[in-house]
């Protein structure tokens, strides 16, 4: 069995979707502050699924799962808050659950004798660009509460490896887009912050703002490595086989080792939607880098892992997904 928190989520509902469909056995436990009971009731209609409603900042909520479930093997760890201007306004939110949470779950799996975890780390672990695409050597410089907490929980990875022989990969993510293929799920987020959604779910009477033109880019706007989400929950099938079959605690990017820019992504989106979307250029954000990309080589290398949809691929699903959604909320 495997647990996955957070897996009412996005990233998190596609890798148990991923992981069912590989015949396993998953126990989701979730807080569905963030993440939704429609999800995790579609994903009960492909397998053997159980759900467990908690909270990480409750130790009894976690030590409760692996009391009653003595034959878990190892963890996917997704839970955790991700919004960057919601961290620096407020740092004591992302400390207490993003590190604290994650203390309570490491803390479990060790006096319940777990000792496998793959983790949902970021690309914020890294901050400002030295140089692109950023490799996994390259300085982990976080400029914000979000990208620290994850580095913080990295760290004591690192520490929990050595003094316990607890085992983990951490999964640095980039751009995340898209949805299952079949419309099943996809990305819903009550106050949605991601760029594709954004684009898609603009109209007459919400504008789609693009923020920047003046970048040293292609066209001017922020270039992103955009990831779809099918092939990053692949990539946590594959670290999981990889701790499986002995791995050493290791990180990995996940991306595609190329960027679109935002005009790039905003030209495709209209193209799939068959219309003109409304758009408003404003300045830029302060601390966008103008080019995030990754270099993948490690993951290809270590895992044997290589994505294989595209851009378009992503925003088709994603507005397939839209289309569902809209008939839900």
């Amino acid at each position: 069995m495997i647990l996955v928190t957070g897996g009412a989520g996005y990233v998190g509902s596609h890798t148990v979707m991923a992981l069912l469909e590989c015949g396993k056995e998953v126990i989701v436990f979730d807080s569905l502050e963030l993440g939704h009971m429609e999800i995790i009731d579609a994903l009960k209609k492909l397998g053997n699924l159980k759900f467990v409603k908690g909270n990480l900042k409750t130790l009894d909520d976690i030590r409760g799962v692996f009391l009653s479930n003595k034959n878990i093997e190892a963890v996917i760890h997704f839970a955790a808050y991700s919004r960057v201007e919601e961290s620096v306004k407020n740092p004591q939110k992302y400390y207490y659950n993003n590190v604290y949470g994650t203390l309570n779950l490491l803390n479990a799996m060790l006096e319940f004798g777990v000792n496998k975890i793959v983790f949902s780390s970021t690309a914020a672990t890294y901050g400002e660009p030295v140089y692109t695409p950023i490799d996994e050597k390259h300085p982990q410089q976080p400029i914000n509460p979000y990208g620290m907490s994850k580095l913080m929980v990295e760290k004591i990875m690192d520490d929990y490896d050595k003094a316990y022989g607890l085992k983990s990969v951490r999964l640095r993510y980039f751009n995340v887009a898209g949805a299952d293929s079949s419309a099943r799920i996809g990305e819903w987020h009550d106050e949605e912050t991601h760029l594709i959604p954004n684009i898609l779910k603009a109209t007459s009477d919400k504008t789609f703002k693009m923020f920047g033109t003046d970048y040293n880019t292609v066209d001017g706007t922020c270039v992103r490595d955009y990831i779809n989400v099918e092939d990053l929950a692949n990539a946590h099938i594959k670290a999981l086989d990889y701790l499986n079959k002995g791995g050493e605690t290791n990180y990995f990017n996940l991306g595609t080792k190329s960027g679109n820019s935002v005009k790039e992504v905003f030209a495709a989106c209209e193209k799939v939607k068959g219309a003109h979307i409304p758009l408003d250029v404003c300045a830029r954000r302060a601390g966008d880098p103008a080019i995030l990309v990754a270099d993948n080589s490690r993951a290809k290398e270590v895992l044997n892992w290589n994505p294989k949809n595209d851009l378009n691929y992503s925003i088709n699903t994603a507005y397939e997904w839209e289309k569902v959604l809209e008939t839900m909320v």
